[in-house]
């Protein structure tokens, strides 16, 4: 089988594919690519097109995803949800870069205040595995799982410069059949051909320049290879026991606030000096401890089939529930070891194995075990690693208010304290109803959901909270205004840490308070519950901010 590139299309024709690959497989990963390369969002029909399925394969792949929370079904629209992040957590926990370095690339995005990114080598182009960024009206979109052409990048440069001849002959070749980069929509395509840094040739020339220039340095820069006014300058972050390159470390901005040339004079000492700090840390970094292994998988898939009969791909099911085997502490694995955790047999575990590798998402190594690659991060990760928890929200916020009948609402305290600031809301079809906009702000003490949220502010809670932090809710009886119940329940991120309030809101001729805790607390429970699992998923590797 040929060498792939980091472009190589995976499921349009099915040509290539090994005699022993799950099918079922192949196709359901290229709708997760397809969905993704959209930015989430596709119709069933647009599917049918972008993948070369039949429709009816399409609607059994994507109600397959549905049932193992990958995506949902949106009116005429296939979505994807924080669900499908996990394949990409399961990577990126394997790898411990994220988890090592992160917060020194944070750290320095805060001293320098420019974006900071660390990018891994995939074949022949790099991904970036974390994103420190700024919030301004011009900053850098891009996003963890994002893939770039090496000769576009100055990270590239430092990857490139410990390429192998294979490695060179891989790119030429990639080179030679997309010229204009259309197969990396992270980036523009090549309209025109690039502009080279001042002083040097285009083309291929150049890079091969900037590479030896790289590899002489010990740092490149990119001078507005991707686009006309974006500048980097990198270094490469080194593995303690290898001394090659593990990932590279950059920091990112516009002209409008450094040159290239300032990049270099001002901005290169204090980025060595935090790549010092980071490969101390990989030096000093005890030994991972196992996460947990995913449990009764297999047995989840057979029961899903049993329910769901034919409109459940159960082949498809079980290979992708293999990539999460990987994780913290299970970096490399042998057949044994997937199918141990998996509950699967080694006969399906090395089909699905063996899959993954034609579709670049597994490495084999000699001494038989398995890596994921970075390509895991096709599956659906970009387009969701930069959300918000109100994005997050809203589908359940919807789900709860058709289900109660009543309006629902998200919000967060105000940063004095005194109010709070809905952020999303779900309303109710009834005459008469609470309709309160996404912005407005109400007093925090008079509120249900204020009252949660201050319960959890302080240590002990302020004076009459004490009894909401102890049942986990507020309930609050015509105080705002008259006619008006709520109740409200706290949503809290992966530490442990009250970010939001979550409540339903009914008129009092409609529930009584008794009704309210009855009736309304279960599914408003329940619903948190949801929108925590999304965040605590969405938030393990990427940013997820309040509003």
């Amino acid at each position: 089988m040929p060498a792939m590139t980091a472009v190589d299309a995976d499921t349009r024709a099915g040509a290539g594919v090994p005699g022993e690959a799950v099918g079922p497989l192949v196709r359901g990963v290229g709708v997760l690519r397809r969905l993704a390369e959209a930015g989430g969002t596709l119709s069933p029909s647009a599917l049918e097109r972008a993948t070369g399925l039949a429709r009816s394969t399409v609607d059994r792949i994507t109600a397959t995803l549905a049932r193992m929370g990958h995506v949902r079904l949106d009116g005429r629209d296939v979505v994807l949800t924080p669900g499908v992040m996990e394949l990409g957590n399961a990577y990126l926990a394997a790898l411990r870069l994220p988890a090592l370095l992160g917060a020194r690339a944070d750290a320095l995005a805060d001293e320098l205040d420019e974006s900071v990114s660390l990018a891994v080598a995939d074949l022949d182009g790099i991904r970036f595995i974390h994103q420190a960024t700024r919030r301004r009206a011009l900053s850098v979109s891009f996003r963890i799982g994002d893939l770039l052409p090496a000769e576009r990048t100055a990270p590239g440069a430092l990857f490139a410069a410990e390429w192998t001849e294979a490695d060179w002959t891989r790119w030429r070749a990639r080179r030679a059949g997309d010229p204009l980069d259309t197969h990396f929509p992270a980036v523009p395509p090549r309209g025109e051909p690039a502009v080279p840094p001042r002083g040097e040739p285009g083309g291929d020339v150049a890079f091969t320049r900037r590479v030896e220039r790289a590899r002489r340095d010990g740092w490149a820069l990119d001078d507005q290879l991707i686009e006309p006014g974006l500048v980097a300058v990198s270094v490469p972050v080194r593995d303690p026991g290898t001394g090659r390159v593990a990932c590279v470390a950059s920091v990112v901005s516009h002209t409008s606030r450094h040159s290239a040339a300032d990049l270099r004079t001002s901005l290169l000492p204090r980025l060595r000096a935090a790549v010092a700090a980071m490969e101390d840390d990989l030096r000093t970094a005890p030994p991972p401890e196992p996460g947990p292994a995913p449990a009764g998988l297999a047995a989840w898939t057979t029961a899903s089939k049993h329910e769901l009969g034919r409109d459940f791909v159960e082949s498809l099911a079980r290979g992708l529930t293999v990539l999460t085997a990987f994780g913290e502490g299970r970096p490399a694995l042998s057949l044994t070891d997937v199918a141990r955790a998996t509950g699967l047999s080694r006969a399906t575990a090395r089909r699905a194995l063996l899959t993954h590798e034609h579709l670049g998402l597994v490495a084999a190594h000699d001494d038989r075990t398995f890596t994921l690659t970075p390509r895991v991060l096709d599956l659906g990760f970009p387009p969701l690693s930069r959300t918000s928890l109100p994005r997050l929200a809203e589908p359940h916020l919807r789900a709860l208010a058709d289900r109660v009948h009543e309006p629902t609402a998200l919000a967060v305290l105000t940063p004095d304290g005194t109010e709070i600031q809905y952020t999303a809301g779900a309303g109710a079809s009834r005459v008469l109803t609470v309709r309160i906009t996404v912005g407005a702000r109400l007093p925090a003490a008079a509120t249900s959901l204020g009252r949660v949220l201050l319960a959890d502010t302080g240590t002990p809670p302020a004076h009459g909270l004490t009894e909401v932090r102890a049942q986990g809710y507020a309930l609050v009886d015509e105080e705002l205004e008259s006619g008006l119940r709520s109740v409200a329940v706290p949503v809290r991120d992966r530490t442990g840490r009250t970010v939001a309030a979550l409540n339903v809101a009914t008129h009092a001729a409609r529930r009584s308070l008794e009704e309210c805790v009855r009736d309304l607390l279960p599914a408003l429970r329940a619903t948190a519950d949801h929108v925590q699992r999304d965040l605590h998923t969405a938030s393990r590797f990427a940013q997820v901010t309040p509003s």
